[in-house]
């Protein structure tokens, strides 16, 4: 398993994981029916870096870093992770989310937060608690679960130092 940073050829694989986890509208603020073109902006273009974890020439998970807020706020970032359902339980988000801090306090990060984690996503919740983030904010029934309906929305932080 190998951690690199994606290209633009890297999206035609990373799509097939993105559709998924949008389409499913259980984690993602990102409309179900987001197109192709559209995921490839927000994933690919957007975000400061890209990354994948590829493992013999199949992506199997990817994760963006972004400035979070601008000016006063540029010193922290925003990342988003995801890991193919075919690789789920092998530890890629751990090692993704452990390479991004890492890449963060490179590129000049003082610290990482999550805006919109869903309080439904207990595996993710339990992860970064493990990882260190603490839960400054609930948003209450901030994100519609296509199955449970309207849901808290939680904000999650690292000091990175």
């Amino acid at each position: 398993m190998h951690i690199r940073e994606a290209t633009k050829e890297d999206f035609d694989q990373i799509w097939p994981i993105f559709h998924d986890i949008a389409a499913a509208g259980e984690t993602y603020a990102y409309p179900r029916d987001i197109t192709k073109e559209q995921a490839q902006t927000v994933w690919m273009e957007m975000p400061r870096k890209t990354y994948v974890v590829e493992e013999d020439g199949q992506i199997l998970g990817t994760y963006y870093i972004k400035t979070n807020q601008a000016g006063p706020g540029e010193h922290v970032c925003n990342c988003g992770y995801m890991v193919s359902s075919a690789a789920r339980g092998r530890g890629l988000a751990t090692a993704m989310c452990e390479h991004s801090q890492n890449i963060a306090k490179e590129i000049g990060y003082k610290a990482m937060q999550f805006n919109f984690v869903a309080s439904t996503n207990e595996g993710a919740i339990r992860l970064w608690n493990r990882l260190g983030f603490a839960t400054v904010g609930r948003l209450p029934k901030a994100f519609h679960h296509p199955a449970r309906g309207y849901v808290d929305a939680l904000v999650m932080y690292k000091w990175l130092e």
